[in-house]
Order: structure tokens, then C-alpha cells, then sequence
């Protein structure tokens, strides 16, 4: 994976998503706690992260095909549009005005599901242009050219996955000690700081232009086509969609069962989501130590570890039992999400990645918002341990369906599809419908 880190832009880019995603989990953190505070309900707090990404997940990925399309196309506008949204919530927990926050969650989160899609585009990009520049020339075959772009693809996934592992550890235990000790607002100045200083450091970059396909429509219109002429694919969407709504039903559970039923507080909340995070980093180092590991059932092991995790939460008698079954359940993160990023790349043809990714983070914002609903509403009409108890059962029951996709070649049709370069849209028309 140190490879990788031979590009200067591949530093960059990596470097900015850093920064991005701890300023992130400040603003995470910040805001769960502040809006529980001021309303003592779980609904609330769930409402908030549904408007962060119901709206952004539907908006993303029409948003994603216009910057690649504008003859400016550039990155950094979308981080400095998000610094503003975010410094406005900051204000504004001030004087706590629900659905204005609503509001501004939703602007916030369309912009960062954006930037995020085409910043994972983008890394992938420069990893596979920093191999065919250093083979330029020479006399290898295409087979082993492929496989070695193949492998910096996954090395450039994994250092992102490690780059979002190590902040997951350091923001929300620093957040969760800032929001006690400066309040809410200031861990969300900090976000917004955050945010500049990606666009600043990105302020050159553009997304690349296809001029085959120049309007927004044509772009929308090529991903879809090609998810639906890739059953493969088509299917590890659809199961990633439903583990999504088990997983992210545990966000708005976590801050009652962390201040509630553990009786932590807000520093015990952030150290819970630390002691994930420490997981995902161990998750992170494993995934980019197993490149000659199958990626199907990487990604079956993850999902299972995951489920597991939160059964132990709806056990575990104190914060250091739930914080050794956070880590558990963070491993299974770091490896299963970089694992569905490297799967769906290699089913795809490079001209489509930019649509893909944001279809893929739209799926993790509005998959998650039902997930949401569900997290809220179970710990509403129970209490955090049987909630989590539910939603560890169907997690733990999702790893069914990845597994079936490995034992059906998951793994084989994606490194053919890699090495033919993609898979093509499918010749039977599709109606022009965009969902």
C-alpha cells in the first residue's frame, strides 16, 4: 500500500480527505449531542441525520454528473459551500431552531456526498494513471498491466479506508471532549475549518471531462443502464442497501444507550465511537495486508462482525465491555466498506466511476436514513439494549446474502470485468427513466 504514496496528487487527495473526515466526525459528534440536549429524544436526533442524508443521497449523484460536466468542475467549490452551511448550524445552535437545521443538514450533506463521490473517483483515477505513466513504454503484457493497475486501485481504496479509520479514532474522542469542555458549537467551527482547508488544498483540481457523454442526463442515464445490465452488480447494491438500513439504525441509539444505559455521558459517547474507530483502523490494516485475499468473502467476514458487535452491545454491563465489542464491530467496517468500493470499481468501465461512487454513497445516506427511523423508533418504544439486540439479530443476518454473491463468483466476475476493462452497457435499450 506505501505505493500509493509515490504520487504527489494521491498524497493530496488522501490528505484532504483526511482532514475532511476528522473535521467531520467534530461536527458528528456535535450535533448528535446538541440536538439530544435540547430535546431529550432519539426521534430528534434521528430526524436531523435523515435530513444530512435523505435529501443529499437523491440530489448527490445529479450534483456529481454537473461538476463533471461544467467547464469549471472544480472540487473545491463544494468544500467551500459546505464551510458556510456549517458555520451557519454553528451559529444557529445558538438559538436551537429544529427545522432551520433541518434545512441547512440537508445542504451540508449534498455537498459532502459530492465531494466525497468524486474524491474517490479522483484517487482512483490518479492510481491508475500513476501506473500506466511509470509502464509507459515498456513491453508488458496486458494481462499483468492489468493486474498491477488492478492492485493500485485497491492500495489507493485502502489508504483511503485507513485515512477514514484513523480519524474515526482521533474525532470523536477529541469531539466528544470538546463539546464538554467549549460546547457544540465550537466542535462545529471546527468542521467548518476543516472544510477550507480541503479547498484550499484542492483548488486546482477538476474533475475530468468525458465529452461522449456532455450533459448531466447522458451520465445518469449511462450508470443506470449500466447497473441494470449487471446482475452481479445489480445484487451487491441491493444487499449493501439492506445491511445499510441494519447498520446506521445504531446511530441514533448509540447516544441514549452511551448516556442512558451506560450512564457515560458525553465523554463515554465519544469513546464508544472511538473505540469503533480503533477497530476500523485495525479493519483498514487488515484489508490493505490481504491483497491476495478474496474480496467476497472479506466482505462476508465484515458484515458478520459487524452484527456481532452490536449483539455484544445489548450485553455488554459497562463502557469497557461495549468498547471491546465496538472494536469488533470496527474491524468488520474497515474491511467490508473498502471491500464494496473495490468490487464495484472493478465492475465498472473507468469512464463510469465518477456516477458510480456517487451512486454508492447515495446508497450510504439513503439506506441508512431508513435505518435511522428504525434506530429511533425501536429505542423509543423499548430501550437501547433491546434495541440493539434487534438490529444486532438482522445485521448478523445479512452476511447470508454475501456470502451466496462469493459462492456464486462474485470475486471471479469482478477481476474479469477488471481485466476487460469494465463491463460495457448492455445493447438492449433501456427506457430513460432515472430513478
Amino acid at each position: 500500500m506505501l505505493s500509493v504514496f509515490a504520487s504527489s496528487q494521491l498524497r493530496r487527495l488522501i490528505g484532504a480527505y483526511t482532514v475532511n473526515r476528522l473535521g467531520t466526525w467534530f461536527g458528528f459528534i456535535a450535533l448528535s449531542i446538541a440536538v439530544f440536549d435540547h430535546t431529550h429524544s432519539a426521534i430528534a436526533v434521528a430526524a436531523v441525520l435523515i435530513a444530512a442524508q435523505v435529501v443529499p443521497a437523491v440530489v448527490a449523484p445529479a450534483l456529481v454528473a454537473r461538476v463533471e460536466t461544467s467547464t469549471r468542475g472544480r472540487f473545491s467549490e463544494l468544500y467551500f459551500f459546505e464551510a458556510a452551511a456549517t458555520a451557519a448550524l454553528a451559529v444557529l445552535l445558538w438559538h436551537f431552531w429544529l427545522p432551520v437545521i433541518l434545512l441547512l443538514a440537508a445542504l451540508d450533506g449534498t455537498a459532502a456526498l459530492a465531494a466525497n463521490a468524486l474524491l474517490r473517483a479522483e484517487t482512483a483515477r490518479a492510481a491508475r494513471n500513476g501506473v500506466e505513466a511509470r509502464e509507459a513504454g515498456s513491453a508488458r503484457d496486458a494481462g499483468s498491466l492489468g493486474k498491477e493497475v488492478e492492485q493500485a486501485e485497491r492500495d489507493a481504496n485502502a489508504a483511503v479506508n485507513v485515512a477514514f479509520s484513523l480519524t474515526f479514532v482521533l474525532g470523536p474522542a477529541l469531539a466528544g471532549g470538546l463539546v464538554a469542555a467549549a460546547g457544540a458549537p465550537a466542535a462545529i467551527f471546527i468542521d467548518a475549518a476543516s472544510f477550507l482547508i480541503c479547498g484550499a488544498m484542492l483548488v486546482d483540481l477538476r474533475a475530468p471531462d468525458e465529452p461522449s457523454e456532455a450533459s448531466v442526463q447522458a451520465r445518469l442515464l449511462a450508470a443506470w443502464r449500466h447497473i441494470r445490465g449487471m446482475p452481479m452488480l445489480r445484487a451487491l447494491l441491493l444487499a449493501e442497501a439492506a445491511a445499510l438500513v441494519f447498520f446506521e439504525s445504531a446511530a441514533p441509539i448509540e447516544v441514549a444507550y452511551a448516556k442512558v444505559t451506560l450512564h457515560a455521558g458525553d465523554r463515554g459517547y465519544g469513546v464508544l465511537v472511538a473505540a469503533w474507530g480503533l477497530g476500523a483502523v485495525i479493519g483498514s490494516v487488515v484489508f490493505a495486508r490481504s491483497a491476495r485475499r478474496p474480496l467476497g468473502a472479506m466482505l462476508t467476514a465484515g458484515i458478520l462482525a459487524i452484527g456481532l458487535a452490536y449483539l455484544g452491545f445489548s450485553a455488554a454491563p459497562s463502557l469497557g465491555v461495549a468498547c471491546a465489542a465496538a472494536v469488533v464491530g470496527g474491524v468488520g467496517n474497515g474491511v467490508e466498506w473498502a471491500s464494496v468500493i473495490s468490487i464495484v470499481q472493478r465492475l465498472t468501465p473507468q469512464r463510469l466511476h465518477g456516477q458510480l461512487m456517487g451512486a454508492v454513497e447515495s446508497l450510504g445516506a439513503i439506506c441508512p436514513a431508513v435505518g435511522l427511523s428504525l434506530g429511533g423508533a425501536l429505542v423509543a418504544l423499548s430501550s437501547p439494549r433491546q434495541a440493539f439486540l434487534v438490529v444486532g439479530i438482522a445485521s448478523t443476518a445479512m452476511a447470508v446474502p454475501f456470502l451466496v454473491l462469493y459462492l456464486r463468483g462474485l470475486d471471479q466476475r469482478a477481476t474479469a470485468e477488471s481485466a476487460a476493462g469494465g463491463a460495457q452497457p448492455p445493447a438492449r435499450p433501456v427506457p430513460e427513466v432515472v430513478p
